[in-house]
């Protein structure tokens, strides 16, 4: 298992959720926002952890700052925004929207108990329109993605991280998508 486990950047933005499933890909989507529009140092990756649950692991293991970005099922009205942060993150993971939910919540666990947990952690997400099936977000959560990206640079410029406009706005896409890599690795073993 420490074979498995690369080097990874102190700061990671990680947005989680099933994109076929309308707004339960939220995070995804703000994290493809955020790849799109911004630069970072070496120090910070942003990936697409989709609805991977365990095989996170090797992609946040010594990370010190963990921005997971995600829908987030609370108590508010749909387009609720919700930020919980260290010991409060548990809260979000107390009513589960998904599957992936309980792997990010197994990983972060696994990572305390193997006396290598993330030091600081942050959520950020809204609650959810619509769960259907779909490939788009609903207009609410869409009209959102702005607002999430801006609050998640805000959160990661009070981290120190030098954050810079890209003079020129790329496809929105990951650029390192954690479950394409996962996908290779598995290809390569067969």
């Amino acid at each position: 298992m420490a074979d498995d486990i690369m080097a990874v950047p102190e700061i990671t933005v990680l947005g989680i959720g099933n994109v076929i499933l309308r707004d339960e890909g939220f995070g995804v989507r703000v994290a493809e926002h955020i790849d799109a529009l911004y630069d970072f140092p070496d120090n910070v990756q942003v990936l697409d952890g989709g609805t991977l649950g365990p095989e996170l692991l090797r992609f946040v293991t010594g990370t010190k700052n963990l921005l997971i970005l995600d829908a987030v099922k609370g108590t508010g009205k749909p387009g609720t925004i919700y930020t919980f942060r260290d010991s409060n993150v548990d809260k979000h993971f107390q009513d589960k929207l998904s599957a992936h939910e309980i792997g990010i919540q197994d990983v972060l666990a696994l990572l305390d108990v193997t006396g290598r947990p993330i030091p600081h952690v942050t959520v950020m997400g809204a609650e959810p329109y619509d769960l259907e099936a779909g490939l788009e977000l609903s207009e609410g959560l869409k009209k959102l993605v702005p607002k999430l990206t801006d609050m998640a640079i805000d959160e990661l410029r009070s981290w120190g991280v030098d954050v810079r406009e890209k003079k020129e706005h790329g496809r929105e896409n990951i650029g390192k998508v954690a479950e394409e890599s996962v996908r290779e690795r598995i290809d390569a073993a067969m």
